[in-house]
């Protein structure tokens, strides 16, 4: 028993890696997955007898398809594409992973946003097989500047297929002069880029002899390496209100106080804080998780707060320490990524969600549309359609506390609805 104690022992104390695969359609994002998955032992033994008798195999017969590991709604085996995003686990002695794969088609993009909105590192794989004279794919381009916009530091490119290829070291080295022009486009000062062939394992998880011009790490390796982004307890103080908690309301010790997830920042009873858009001030009289009292709570953490008087706080306020700088307004600027298949309109206001407030709102002004050939700002004529990435003004109808979404995520963040379809129309980032 001691000997299974200290072996997971190492796996206990390391960090959390999230990172998500994008890319476009068929560049072996879930067979990439599953590798990972298979040759890290992360894949249950009836999980691999599962697939091995799946009639939507599209191996040879004495393969397995390593992309059912991910792929596992009847649609996406059925016509070999990835639709929603997936969620996968596994871990190494030197760290834990949590994996999104991301669907490529455009019609999906709004799920990929809903993986890369978590994640600490994007795996960006390039089919080498359908790279003509140095053009990347669209949705490529799409993806690079979709994970640029979410702030996330670490971009691995992953140049899948290579054994198609014979290994061909100028293809790689073009897929890798393009890319580069890319990344100057769209500001991104460093990433790393591999060649690999996920079906075949090389360079995935070891080394591999067919390519011995490359003298980088494998991807697993690699991953392992990237260092983890600054936890969220660094940052500012946000906490959105989820829940109002009261019970014993004719009793002398009757209870109130406020649940839901500390955004960002930390707290620690006898903290002085503000209630937002009142700024009204208050102390933590108290901090409870689930049947106990802390002193301390972190970013992440969930907790009811009990405040040493009773203040009028609703859902969807917003509380922060007493003396931090907030900006609370109503008109800003904001980059959206628009994913309703109705574009935009100028003329009607959409449900705003930041956190857990809900307000109306209205796009007065869209100032630019990224041009994702050129990966350039045009003029966007007033319209947005699904998937374009624009600049746009709005005017909500309640404050809102705003910061960067560079800097404070949780307040930097939100989603349009369309109030007559409950469609989420949009997801937006303060700058």
């Amino acid at each position: 028993m001691n000997a299974i104690n200290e072996s997971w022992a190492p796996v206990a104390e390391t960090d959390v890696l999230r990172f998500i695969t994008a890319g476009s359609v068929d560049d072996g994002k879930s067979t990439l997955i599953g590798r990972l998955l298979y040759d890290s032992k992360g894949v249950f033994a009836d999980q691999l007898a599962a697939i091995t008798r799946s009639r939507y195999k599209r191996v040879q017969a004495n393969e397995i398809d390593l992309s059912l590991l991910t792929d596992g709604l009847e649609a996406e085996r059925e016509q070999g594409i990835t639709i929603d995003v997936a969620y996968r686990y596994f871990a190494t002695p030197a760290r834990k992973f949590i994996v999104a794969d991301a669907p490529g088609h455009e019609q999906y993009t709004r799920n990929m946003v809903t993986g890369a909105t978590t994640s600490d590192a994007a795996v960006i794989l390039i089919d080498a097989t359908r790279v003509r004279d140095g053009q990347l794919l669209t949705q490529t381009k799409r993806h690079t500047a979709l994970v640029t916009l979410l702030g996330i530091r670490h971009i691995v490119v992953a140049v899948n297929k290579m054994d198609l290829v014979g290994w061909d070291q100028s293809v790689f080295e073009q897929i890798h002069a393009a890319y580069t022009a890319l990344a100057a486009k769209l500001g991104i000062g460093t990433f790393t880029i591999i060649p690999l062939s996920a079906l075949k394992g090389d360079n995935v998880v070891v080394r591999s002899e067919k390519a011995p011009w490359y003298t980088g790490l494998p991807l697993l390796a690699l991953l392992e390496s990237l260092p983890a982004r600054a936890g969220s307890d660094a940052l500012a103080t946000r906490f959105f209100v989820q829940w109002v908690v009261r019970h014993g309301g004719d009793s002398v010790d009757r209870f109130r106080g406020y649940a839901g997830q500390l955004a960002s920042g930390q707290l620690h009873v006898g903290d002085q804080i503000r209630v937002l858009p009142s700024g009204v001030a208050a102390r933590v009289a108290g901090l409870r998780q689930f049947d106990r009292d802390v002193d301390a709570v972190r970013g992440g953490d969930s907790v009811v707060i009990v405040l040493d008087r009773e203040i009028d706080v609703s859902r969807g306020d917003l509380i922060v320490e007493a003396d931090s700088q907030v900006n609370v307004a109503r008109k800003f600027d904001a980059e959206i990524c628009w994913l309703d298949q109705q574009p935009l309109n100028l003329a009607r206001p959409y449900w705003l969600k930041q956190g857990t407030r809900l307000t109306q709102a209205k796009i007065k002004t869209v100032h630019s549309l990224r041009d994702i050939h050129e990966l350039t700002q045009v003029s966007a004529g007033g319209l947005l359609s699904m998937n374009d990435i624009g600049r746009v003004s709005l005017v909500s109808r309640d404050p809102l506390v705003l910061d960067p979404y560079a800097c404070v995520p949780a307040t930097g963040a939100f989603i349009l609805i369309d109030a007559a379809t409950n469609q989420t129309a949009a997801a937006g980032m303060v700058v």
